[in-house]
């Protein structure tokens, strides 16, 4: 292939294989890394509760309450290259957030509370866990039971 070709060519090949190789490097390398688990909440009661069943380091935002374009935009700036996950109220306002998050970060994994329980602070522990559990999240495990 190489020896009836111009020295020009050769060296385009070569750059191509080169890049290509770069390329896979970077994937392989990315491939190894975790990106960083960030959790969107309400309210700082919410970032409480979460904060003591879990068993990681994990970034925990609070909206508290609705949030403004502006604020949204900084939110989307900040958590563009992490693992998002969505954990609000179920009630209106939750809701509400809920789908401007939806819009503006779509590979967020929302997370949802049993409906009974309305809101994420007055939840148990126990559901609270099991919900960060069936995420992947660590969680300190006495926090499963009832009681």
């Amino acid at each position: 292939m190489f020896s009836q070709a111009s020295g020009a060519d050769r060296l385009n090949a070569f750059a191509g294989m080169f890049s290509l190789h770069n390329r896979l490097k970077k994937v392989m390398i990315l491939g190894d890394v975790q990106t960083e688990k960030v959790l969107v909440v309400e309210g700082s009661s919410d970032r409480k509760k979460v904060q003591k069943i879990l068993n990681e380091e994990v970034d925990i935002l609070c909206t508290n309450g609705t949030i403004s374009y502006q604020k949204m935009d900084s939110f989307v700036d900040e958590l563009y290259d992490k693992d998002v996950y969505i954990l609000t109220d179920s009630d209106e306002s939750g809701d509400k957030l809920r789908k401007q998050f939806k819009r503006e970060i779509p590979n967020a994994r929302h997370l949802y509370i049993d409906r009974t329980y309305r809101e994420v602070a007055a939840a148990p522990d126990y559901h609270i866990a099991a919900v960060l559990l069936g995420a992947n999240f660590a969680i300190h495990t006495e926090y499963l039971y009832k009681g």
